[in-house]
């Protein structure tokens, strides 16, 4: 073994802004393993999935390794806080990093050495992955074992303690108890992360050469379907040899998988296991005793005919269905880039989303005569919000806009007060509500009365 990875330490607190983290070179790879089998409580297998080893060196000499793998499959606490459906999840799970192994070597004793790496490390981890994988990394996740440390190092540089795990280990596609529940951490590696991960909308960078197949339960399956029955079918009755809603449900679904044609919808649905076609409703063949999926020309056929903003309230609704624990409806108007009306103009959307979840439930553009103000209105009409609180910017502090949330849509606001509306902010500022904040109800009665 390389010597320079074994003796004694000579840096000291005052040498961390000169250690370098970097990936390992190819003829590093043993030497790293190595170091891992025999110093890390819990040795090495393998990393699994895609990986990436790292080492912090000083002059040569190695302080510290850290590995990084893929994410896993399943955690209760990360996927709730993400915010992202059972189903969707498996799409995105790619842009989750799973830091598997960190060490500090044994003959490395460096205050604050641990944080600092780590922190180094984060900041190139995402953009290395895209070197070597074509994709980012939103998040970072990693599992601690509290018999043996506090995560005190993650603590330090901000990862988030989300709670622990239910105490399963995975073993040939079976779960089994080990009673070892351990504690989880997630960081964000990107700003908007958390939001690229769980918005079915979003544009994110890993864009596989062709749609994967989703894991949608019976029952969400049927919500999907449930609500699709309402939208009116534009084929005439003779020929029919595919029901709506299998056309649809597969059609949707293979978008939130990123299809973005007619031919990878068609290949999407191609590639659904049988109990899949069953749950999505698709044909029965009495003689090759499977269920088919519609060719790329019926699929085409139907959504070129169909009525769009029909299917858009139902897939936003059942969208909004799947985060019904999310009562806070965020308003945004946002310019699209590089996107252009006929005239010219840039486009402009004004959109609805769960704020905690970051799912997006509605959108409506804003066509360019007109601006926001009465196109919130025509934005929250289909919308089920009863007990939701609804979040604007001062552009809505309306009177007109108030009321229609809480006389009609039976829902709660919060808007922000500016100078678009002297009195009222002349109003609150008379009330000093730095010395004297109002109680949790009177602010509530406030709000819906001003």
């Amino acid at each position: 073994m390389n010597h320079e990875g074994t003796r004694k330490s000579t840096a000291n607190r005052e040498h961390l802004h000169d250690i370098q983290v970097r990936p390992i070179n190819r003829d590093e790879r043993h030497q790293w393993d190595e170091l891992i089998r025999q110093h890390h409580y819990l040795g090495l297998h393998s990393l699994i999935g895609k990986s990436i080893r790292y080492i912090a060196i000083h002059q040569g000499q190695w302080l510290a390794l850290i590995g990084w793998s893929a994410a896993a499959l399943k955690c209760k606490v990360r996927d709730q806080w993400i915010g992202w459906p059972s189903f969707f999840q498996y799409q995105r799970l790619s842009l989750i990093a799973n830091n598997s192994r960190f060490l500090i070597l044994p003959h490395v004793c460096i205050p604050n050495l641990a944080s600092y790496v780590l922190a180094q490390n984060l900041k190139r981890l995402s953009r290395d992955w895209q070197a070597i994988y074509n994709h980012p990394i939103y998040l970072a996740e990693t599992f601690v074992d509290p018999q043996y440390f506090k995560g005190t190092c993650y603590k330090a540089q901000g990862w988030e303690f989300l709670g622990y795990t239910r105490g399963f280990a995975k073993c040939a596609n079976r779960y089994y108890p080990h009673n070892q529940p351990k504690m989880v951490f997630v960081r964000l590696v990107l700003p908007d992360g958390k939001r690229k991960l769980s918005d079915p909308y979003s544009e994110t960078q890993n864009t596989p050469q062709e749609a994967t197949p989703m894991r949608l339960s019976l029952k969400d399956a049927e919500s999907l379907k449930e609500r699709l029955s309402q939208i009116p079918d534009p084929r005439m009755p003779r020929g029919k040899r595919h029901r709506k809603l299998s056309v649809m449900t597969i059609s949707l679904c293979a978008l939130l998988c990123s299809a973005t044609s007619f031919a990878a919808i068609a290949a999407w649905a191609k590639a659904c296991r049988q109990n899949m076609l069953t749950r999505l409703g698709c044909r029965f063949n009495p003689k090759t005793r499977t269920y088919e999926p519609p060719s790329e020309p019926t699929i085409r056929r139907f959504l070129q005919d169909v009525d769009a903003e029909a299917v858009d309230a139902a897939l936003y609704g059942w969208l909004q269905s799947l985060s019904r624990e999310d009562t806070t409806l965020a308003i945004d108007g946002k310019t699209l880039r590089g996107a252009y009306q006929e005239n010219g103009r840039k486009i402009h959307l004004l959109s609805a989303f769960l704020q905690q979840k970051g799912v997006v439930i509605a959108q409506c553009p804003v066509e360019s005569k007109t601006n926001e103000i009465p196109v919130l209105q025509t934005l929250l009409d289909p919308l089920d919000i009863k007990d939701h609180v609804v979040t604007c910017d001062a552009l809505h502090t309306q009177k007109d806009t108030a009321r229609s949330i809480v006389e009609e849509k039976k829902a709660d606001y919060l808007f922000t007060v500016k100078d678009n509306q002297p009195t009222l902010k002349q109003d609150i500022e008379d009330l000093g509500l730095v010395s004297f904040p109002p109680s949790a109800q009177n602010h509530r009665q406030a709000s819906r009365s001003s």
